[in-house]
């Protein structure tokens, strides 16, 4: 399972690192499918700005679950507004899956990170 993990993390980062820096830079593509979609160009910089520290966030062990868990709402609302839209897209019906199953796989990191101080491992106190 760690390894099936770490390939699906592989294989996201960079997408992730393309298609934000896509959205931020402001590609034709993207600009014309958020101006399709009728969301307006603030939705595109805030899915750049979170698809690029997500990527970024896979490559660090301790972030990785917590940055899969912030794409996997990302990529909800992208699959939901594609719906909505009228324009499906295969791809996000295909990365969302795979990012969650990337977050579940990381929970327990995840769970300790966000559970402890500054996301510390609880130490265990002394008895004296």
């Amino acid at each position: 399972m760690r390894v099936a993990l770490l390939v699906i993390q592989a294989l996201l980062v960079p997408f992730y690192l393309a298609a934000g820096s896509a959205k931020l830079a402001g590609a034709e593509q993207m600009v014309e499918f958020f101006d399709r979609i009728g969301a307006g160009h603030w939705l595109r910089y805030l899915a750049g700005t979170v698809e690029i520290p997500g990527a970024l966030g896979l490559l660090v062990p301790r972030l990785a679950g917590l940055a899969a868990l912030g794409l996997t709402g990302l990529m909800t609302g992208a699959v939901i507004t594609n719906l909505v839209g009228g324009t499906p897209s295969l791809l996000a019906a295909v990365l969302l899956p795979l990012v969650a199953v990337l977050a579940w796989g990381r929970r327990e990191r995840t769970a300790a990170l966000l559970l402890t101080p500054r996301g510390r491992r609880a130490r265990r106190r002394r008895a004296w």
